[in-house]
């Protein structure tokens, strides 16, 4: 991972979670941060030494697929346990530890998956206050047999006989459920005891200590130099400029590119809002033709947002010129940005535009200041930096716009259908006071045309797919269950005001499977 303005900061208290694979992973970090404690991922394969260079006042191992009695599967340096630092094992970290310890660790005569009763025979420790009869989440199929020795066993369940165990002494925890994962009701409450009770924490990591931090690793990394920052109107793009203009000022200029692949209005309303509350010098770059050109008969997605990134650059570089000393480009890549584009230990699901779709050899330096923070905490940064409400609480938009929100090649025609269309789905939850309780809501143009009747003659159009899900940070999400008089008014106004589109769908897939945008 590139060195950015992020990864220079310095919290006064960290912990860092080894990351072995596990589909939770960025979870666990979201759960010890709702805990007031900074905490960051790194790869298991990172050196001891780099690990205790950072300082943690604690190690997390996550969850992972691998067996850990299999021949190339992820180990860390056993020193680790003799470190002096307090260590919880989740999952697959558990059997890790019991195994590098000397415990017992075979595959399950029965795999355990979802809700399960724990039986909790020890409340001294990572259970302290909490009732002994619990449900959790399991999802593992291999068993800690034995603990190792030194090791009390503090919780099992009909299937687990060491589904918790810790070695006080040593500050060495391990739990086989999931705690990170909110079907584990108490399970921040897990977390909050190892954090508080056995690593010391203080709670120290908050919005305004985050600004102090960031603004200063902006000062050491920019210097004197101009930075440029691309300003998309959507709550990342804005807390960034908000962000880096606190820290450097008048070095900062923002550029607005209107790409033709927004939202009805989008430019105009968001050079008047950036007019209203900001006092940062804005360059408008209308390059919708331009765009549209270079996306020409593509249908592939992920070239889609190569193109679009590199694209994006490109531009940004054109106006950087006719600016003097200018070195660094400012945008606002989020954690689950990077971990859908694929790290090492993560699968890449789709490219990201400002991640995996940006040029290789870029002229400009990046500042990426929220690059490890989740959605949620974006909009705290947001409301301590008094960015307005209705900024701060605008629906996530995509970088790549409509682009991606239509299937295949992307046409002034589709793109129009679907601005409307998606206007209406706006305006129509908005208008039933759901805006701020669902996380997203938009609409999708397929690739494909069905039959219809309208006005007692044959119609062969597009359909539009809706699409609204509830969500706490995008790395998980699950359809909204709206009122059917809702969908109705929906579908109603879509087909009978939208030319070329003659159905509605409502999309109810979860993510998992599914992601939240269709490309």
């Amino acid at each position: 991972m590139p060195p950015t303005s992020a990864s220079l900061i310095r919290p006064d208290e960290l912990v860092v979670v080894l990351d072995f694979g596990a589909q939770y992973t960025q979870l666990i970090a979201r759960r010890v941060r709702e805990c007031r404690v900074y905490c960051e991922i790194v790869p298991s394969d990172t050196p001891l030494e780099a690990v205790l260079a950072r300082k943690p006042i604690g190690i997390v191992f996550s969850g992972g697929p691998s067996s850990c009695y299999e021949p190339g599967a992820p180990v860390v340096d056993p020193a680790i346990y003799d470190a002096g630092i307090p260590v919880l094992g989740i999952c697959y970290g558990m059997q890790l530890m019991s195994r590098q310890l000397g415990g017992e660790v075979i595959p399950g005569d029965r795999r355990e998956y979802g809700k399960t009763q724990l039986d909790v025979s020890d409340t001294s420790d990572l259970f302290l206050g909490l009732n002994p009869e619990l449900v959790c989440w399991m999802s593992h199929g291999d068993t800690v047999q034995a603990a190792p020795p030194g090791f009390t066993v503090t919780a099992s369940t009909p299937s687990t006989p060491v589904a918790a165990m810790a070695n006080r002494e040593r500050r060495l925890f391990g739990v086989q459920f999931h705690p990170e994962v909110v079907h584990t009701p108490w399970g921040t409450e897990i977390i909050r005891n190892f954090l508080y009770q056995f690593c010391g924490a203080k709670g120290l990591w908050t919005m305004a200590g985050f600004i102090r931090e960031a603004t200063e690793s902006v000062r050491a990394q920019v210097g004197d130099k101009r930075v440029v920052c691309g300003l998309s109107g959507g709550i990342d793009s804005c807390t960034v400029a908000a962000l880096v203009h606190r820290a450097i000022g008048d070095q900062l200029t923002c550029i607005f590119v209107n790409t033709g692949l927004l939202r009805k209005d989008e430019g105009t309303q968001v050079r008047a809002t950036f007019a209203d509350h900001f006092k940062i010098p804005l360059v408008y770059s209308d390059v919708k033709d331009r765009f549209l050109a270079r996306l020409q008969g593509v249908t592939d997605p992920e070239k889609k947002r190569k193109i679009i990134g590199n694209e994006f650059v490109a531009v940004f570089d054109e106006e950087a010129e006719k600016l003097q000393d200018v070195e660094y480009l400012a945008q606002g890549t989020l954690y689950p940005d990077v971990i859908e584009s694929g790290t090492k230990n993560a699968a890449k699901i789709k490219t990201h535009h400002n991640v995996g779709g940006l040029p290789e050899n870029m002229r400009m330096k990046l500042i990426e200041p929220l690059r490890y923070l989740f959605k949620d905490e974006v909009r705290r940064l947001a409301e301590e930096l008094g960015l307005p409400s209705e900024m701060v609480w605008r629906q996530p938009f995509p970088g790549p716009g409509l682009a991606i929100r239509i299937m295949g090649e992307v046409t002034l025609e589709r793109l129009e259908m679907l601005r409307a269309a998606d206007a209406i789905v706006v305006d129509e939850i908005k208008r039933t006071g759901l805006y701020r309780r669902v996380w997203q809501s938009f609409a999708v143009l397929p690739d494909t045309k069905s039959v219809g009747v309208m006005g007692d003659q044959r119609t062969y159009a597009y359909p539009i797919v809706l699409r609204v899900v509830t969500s706490e940070d995008a790395m998980t999400a699950d359809w909204a269950r709206l009122p059917y008089e809702v969908l109705e008014r929906i579908s109603n106004r879509i087909v009978g005001e939208v030319h070329g589109v003659n159905r509605v769908v409502y999309d109810i897939t979860s993510k998992p499977p599914g992601t939240i945008e269709w490309e």
